[in-house]
């Protein structure tokens, strides 16, 4: 590498820095996402206030009729907020849902199948593999939710150095497949019933009927995982390795022990009858809904207006509990029946700081709905948009720009979309734009930047784990090798949904992407 080559690479380090400088001191500023919401509520009751009091309204193209701005500071307004407010909280359509969910997903857990399932993943590969099968094994591993930052990227490292690369290649490469790819995974994960949920809130007020399941994104994040699995492997491959010879690990580096790889002849019969037991559920699922007459199906026999898309949290639970279960009583983590329900009522514990969330959420988006500001903005924003002549794609680019810079600031993917998708979802089905297409769409802004804002917890994280193999390693290190393959995967998946969007291929079961 030539002298010039090097002083070029260090300036645009240099500028890179001073800008997540810049991101870090202004995200620093800004409260708890539980607080910024409380925050948004009394500037939104002012604003109701001032809005109201202008007689602001727009005609609804949806009915025909006129949508006026109401106040929340009126009795009415104050009956709502006070006489409503657990009523808003327990209706609030994410909070049930994801918590069956996290019923089940935390027997699982605990009982140690998701962490076995993850190592599986990644022990005994082959050198020309392992980049690609950890990438892709980081896109399985967001069922486990931040729990997967913990398991994968200490593993990754391991994986590497087991093949003799860089393991601080392997550390980087499963930290951007977990954060970067947070939003794509080729099995189902609560994250997906918590944005199907606040989704279809968002769209009731234009259709209140439209139901967005967790099912919603199904194929297109399939079809994601596989593709973001293909960048982050041919990224690391061209650029990372390189860049990697120049950072060799210190000849004291603590590496870890290559044991943690290997499963247990225990946990390999637990993964095989977890497995068996899984294709049994789905055998059951499947033979159920066969018959025309069976009662998993709708009207006329249509299974995208039956019960089985509505139920689909509960059946996700149910089969994360009974492979855990039988996972658990194999390997002996689970000795007696009471260690579920205990098992359960950890994985709640754990949900605390998401239903404390909730409750904020919920009021904000019950006041912002009854106020009619989101609709009126939602009209208005559509109009000047058709006026313009601005067509699917612009206006896709557009929202993703928007969303990726907020990304940077606020890393929670659920607060981040109670934030936009209000305004955004609606604003699009005025435009003819399905609210899985836009919720779609957020999936990709919500996750490649994660890999490089200082905001998110886990950078601080993954650069300790980096210094474990190398002292000297910096934020600028950690950041000039995940920089690359984060605007890697922000190109390649933005063209992947514009080329989805095109041929017209369903986002999920019964959720057309135009």
């Amino acid at each position: 590498m030539s002298t010039v080559t090097v002083k070029k690479e260090s300036r645009s380090l240099n500028v890179t820095m001073r800008v997540l400088n810049g991101i870090e001191r202004a995200g620093n500023k800004l409260p708890h996402p539980f607080w910024l919401f409380i925050i948004l509520s009394v500037a939104l009751m002012v604003l109701s206030w001032i809005l109201a009091s202008a007689g602001v309204s727009a005609v609804n193209p949806a009915d025909g009729k006129a949508v006026v701005a109401k106040n929340l500071l009126s009795a009415e307004g104050v009956t709502l907020m006070l006489g409503k407010a657990i009523e808003s909280f327990t209706t609030f359509p994410p909070l049930g849902t994801v918590l069956v969910v996290m019923l089940g997903v935390a027997v699982a857990d605990r009982a140690g199948l998701l962490s076995a399932v993850l190592r599986r993943g990644v022990s005994r590969v082959p050198a020309r593999w392992v980049t690609f099968v950890l990438a892709f094994t980081g896109m399985i591993s967001h069922v486990a939710a931040d729990s997967a930052y913990i398991v994968l990227i200490p593993l990754g490292g391991l994986a590497f150095y087991a093949v003799g690369r860089s393991p601080i290649v392997g550390v980087v490469v499963a930290f951007v497949s977990v954060a970067a790819g947070f939003d794509a995974s080729p099995v189902v994960t609560p994250l997906d019933v918590i944005l199907g949920g606040i989704t279809t809130e968002a769209a009731h007020t234009i259709d209140p009927s439209y139901t967005v399941t967790p099912l919603a994104n199904y194929f297109f994040s399939v079809g994601s995982s596989v593709v973001l699995a293909a960048v982050i492997t041919l990224v690391t491959e061209t650029v990372l390795t390189k860049r990697a010879k120049s950072m060799p690990i210190d000849e004291d580096a603590e590496v870890g022990d290559l044991g943690e790889l290997t499963l247990s002849a225990q946990e390999r019969r637990g993964l095989r009858w977890s497995g068996v037991t899984l294709l049994v559920i789905a055998a059951l699922v499947a033979l159920a809904i066969i018959p025309d007459s069976s009662p998993l199906r709708g009207e006329g026999g249509s299974l995208v207006t039956g019960p089985l898309l509505a139920a689909i949290s509960i059946l996700l639970g149910l089969a994360f509990a009974i492979i855990g279960i039988v996972y658990g009583r194999i390997v002996g983590t689970i000795k007696s029946s009471s260690d579920v329900p205990e098992f359960m009522a950890h994985g709640m514990r754990e949900m605390a700081p998401v239903i404390v969330l909730f409750f904020a959420i919920s009021q904000f988006l019950a006041y912002f709905k009854w106020t009619g500001i989101g609709t009126i903005v939602a009209i208005q924003g559509a109009a000047v948009l058709k006026s313009a002549g601005v067509s699917g794609p612009v206006v896709f680019l557009g929202i993703l720009i928007i969303v990726t810079l907020i990304n940077l600031l606020i890393t929670s993917g659920s607060a981040q979309w109670a934030l936009v998708g209000p305004v955004f979802v609606p604003m699009l089905m005025l435009l003819k734009i399905s609210p899985e297409a836009t919720q779609a769409l957020y999936r990709i802004a919500d996750s490649c930047t994660n890999a490089i804002t200082p905001m998110s917890p886990y950078f601080v994280l993954v650069l300790g784990f980096i210094q474990r193999y190398r002292k000297s390693a910096g934020i600028g290190t950690l950041m000039s090798l995940t920089l690359p393959l984060s605007l890697a995967m922000l190109v390649v998946w933005t063209l992947f949904f514009l080329a989805w969007w095109a041929l017209g291929i369903p986002l999920g079961p019964g959720a057309p992407v135009r």
